[in-house]
C-alpha cells in the first residue's frame, strides 16, 4: 500500500484462531461460513464468479525483522534514521503477522473471502538479495500459503512491495538489481507455483522509483537529478520484465503472471467524446515511463522527447523483455486525475485538486469514486489485457473506538460503497474485472505515516494487537456473501 506525495509523482489454520476471531465479531461460530447468496441479474450484483479478497504486505504488517534469518532492507535503514516517519516508528513488530498469521487467515476466512493478496519479503529469501536461499524464510511462506489453501483462501503474492535488501549496493539505482530480483523471482516460482497460481512481479513503480529517489518521501529518501531518476525508472520495469521471464521460465504450468501498478488514473470531466478522448492520450502518457512502456513495449515518442539528454539508457532487449506479455494487469486504485480536452501539444490538460475538494484522512486521498470505472475502462480500451484486477482500492479514516470498544468507520462504507459502484459498472459494461482485493485486511505500518493512518477493516490495538472488526467489515462481509453492492 501506499498520492501528489504517494499516488501521482502484501500451516493450517488453528480452530482457536478462528474461533477467537469469529467470537469477536459477537457473531456465532458459523458466520463467515455461510452459502454465497447467489447474485441476482442485472441491477447492483456482479458476475458470477467475481473474486473478493483483501490485500496486505510483508514490512507493513510482518514484524519480526531480526527473525528466521530474515536480513536487512531499506525500510529498516530509513525507520531508523531521525524525522523519516511520522511518528518516529518502524515496522519492527507492526501487526506481528508473522507470528500471528493463523489469526489473520482466521480474519479473512469470517469476511468470506476467497483470495489474500499478500507480499514476499526478499530478504527472508535471499537476506542479502542474492546468493544463499534461507530456509527458514521459505518455510515461514509455505506455512501461511497451506494456511489459507486450508481455509479456503486463494492466495496471490506479490514478490516485491518496496523492502528491498541492503545488500544489493546500489538500490534501484543498479541495474544489477534488476538481475538480482529475476533470480529471486524465478527462485520463488519454482518453490512456490505448485500452490500459488496467480503472482505479481512488482507492486506500485512509481513508489519505490520516483518517491524513493526523487521526492524523497520513501527509502532510500533520495533526491537524484532527472537523468538518474529516468535511470531508476528503466531499472524497475526491466526488473519486471526479467522477472516475467524468469517466473515463466521456472513455474508451474498455468502460472498467471502480472503485476500491480498505482497507474496516474485519470478521469473526464465531463463525458463526452472530445474529453474522453483526451483522457485516453492523458492515461497513455501520464504513464509512459511505466504501465505504458510494459504494455507497449517501449517508451512513448513524447516522453522520450520531453527527457531528451535525460532518457534512460537503454540495452539491447531491454524493451522486448519490459514488454513481456502478461496473463492479467492489476492495478491499485485511490484517486483520481481530472482531465479535459485541450489546445495544446499534448491534446490535454490535467486539472488541479482543489483545497475543498473532499478527501478522507490522508491529504493525498482525494475522493473520486469514478476513479474506478475509469482505470478499468481506459486500461481495457488502450492494451486490452486478458483480465483485470483491483489489487488495492481503501481509504485511511479517523478511526475512533466506541465506548462499547467497536469503530464505526461509516466514512469508509461510504467511501467503498461508492467506488464499488463504479467498479460495478466497469463489470457491467463487460470490462475484463475478474476481482476486487480492498486495503487493507487491518490497520498497519502506513510507511513514511508510521502508525498514525489507519486503512484497514480491522481495528489493530498496536499495544496488544488485538485484531477488531470495525462497521467496514461488516459490511464488506455482507457484499463479498451476496455478491452484490448493500
Amino acid at each position: 500500500m501506499t498520492g501528489m506525495n504517494r499516488r501521482q509523482l502484501g500451516l493450517g489454520l488453528g480452530a482457536a484462531a478462528l474461533g477467537s476471531a469469529l467470537a469477536t465479531r459477537g457473531a456465532p461460530a458459523q458466520a463467515g461460513m455461510e452459502a454465497p447468496v447467489p447474485a441476482a441479474e442485472g441491477g447492483l450484483a456482479f458476475p458470477a464468479g467475481f473474486l473478493w479478497g483483501c490485500a496486505t504486505s510483508a514490512y507493513q504488517i510482518e514484524g519480526g525483522v531480526h527473525e528466521g534469518g530474515r536480513g536487512e532492507t531499506n525500510w529498516d535503514v530509513f525507520a531508523r534514521s531521525k524525522g523519516r516517519i511520522s511518528d518516529g516508528t518502524s515496522g519492527d513488530v507492526a501487526c506481528d503477522s508473522y507470528h500471528r498469521y493463523g489469526e489473520d487467515i482466521a480474519l479473512l476466512k469470517a469476511l468470506g473471502v476467497k483470495a489474500y493478496r499478500f507480499s514476499i519479503a526478499w530478504s527472508r529469501i535471499f537476506p542479502e538479495g542474492r546468493g544463499k536461499p534461507n530456509p527458514q524464510g521459505l518455510d515461514y511462506y509455505n506455512r501461511l500459503i497451506d494456511g489459507l489453501l486450508a481455509a479456503g483462501i486463494e492466495p496471490h503474492a506479490t514478490l516485491f512491495h518496496w523492502d528491498l535488501p541492503t545488500g544489493l549496493a546500489g538500490g534501484w539505482q543498479s541495474r544489477d538489481t534488476a538481475h538480482a530480483f529475476a533470480d529471486y523471482a524465478g527462485y520463488m516460482a519454482g518453490k512456490i507455483t505448485d500452490r500459488v497460481r496467480h503472482l505479481m512481479t512488482v507492486n506500485e513503480l512509481r513508489c519505490f522509483t520516483d518517491l524513493a529517489y526523487m521526492a524523497g518521501s520513501k527509502a532510500p529518501g533520495l533526491k537524484l537529478p532527472m537523468g538518474a531518476v529516468n535511470q531508476v525508472r528503466h531499472h524497475g520495469v526491466l526488473a519486471h520484465g526479467l522477472g516475467v521471464q524468469a517466473i515463466r521460465a521456472a513455474a508451474r504450468p498455468g502460472t498467471q503472471v502480472g503485476l500491480a501498478d498505482n497507474a496516474t488514473i485519470v478521469v473526464p470531466v465531463i463525458e463526452t467524446p472530445e474529453h474522453i478522448a483526451a483522457t485516453m492520450k492523458a492515461m497513455r502518457e501520464e504513464n509512459a515511463m511505466f504501465l505504458t512502456a510494459i504494455m507497449e513495449g517501449r517508451y512513448t515518442d513524447r516522453y522520450l522527447a520531453e527527457q531528451g539528454a535525460d532518457a534512460p539508457r537503454l540495452q539491447a532487449g531491454d524493451m522486448k523483455a519490459i514488454g513481456s506479455a502478461l496473463d492479467f494487469v492489476s492495478l491499485n486504485v485511490y484517486t483520481p486525475n481530472y482531465v479535459r480536452a485541450a489546445d495544446n501539444a499534448a491534446g490535454y490538460e490535467i486539472l488541479p485538486h482543489l483545497a475543498q475538494s473532499p478527501r478522507m484522512a490522508s491529504p493525498w486521498l482525494y475522493v473520486g469514486p469514478e476513479a474506478l470505472y475509469w482505470s478499468v475502462r481506459t486500461v481495457s480500451d488502450l492494451w486490452k489485457p486478458k483480465k483485470i484486477y483491483i489489487s488495492e482500492n481503501g481509504c485511511s479514516a479517523d478511526d475512533q473506538v466506541a465506548a462499547d470498544g467497536k469503530v464505526y468507520d461509516a466514512d469508509r462504507v461510504m467511501y467503498l460503497r461508492n467506488y464499488l459502484t463504479h467498479l460495478q459498472r466497469a463489470a457491467r459494461e463487460g470490462h475484463p474485472v475478474k476481482g476486487y482485493f480492498l486495503w487493507s485486511l487491518m490497520d498497519n505500518f502506513e510507511w513514511e505515516d508510521g502508525y498514525t493512518k489507519r486503512f484497514g477493516i480491522h481495528h489493530v490495538d498496536f499495544r496488544t494487537q488485538k485484531r477488531t472488526p470495525k462497521l467496514s467489515a461488516d459490511w464488506y462481509r455482507e457484499l463479498v456473501r451476496t455478491n452484490r453492492l448493500v
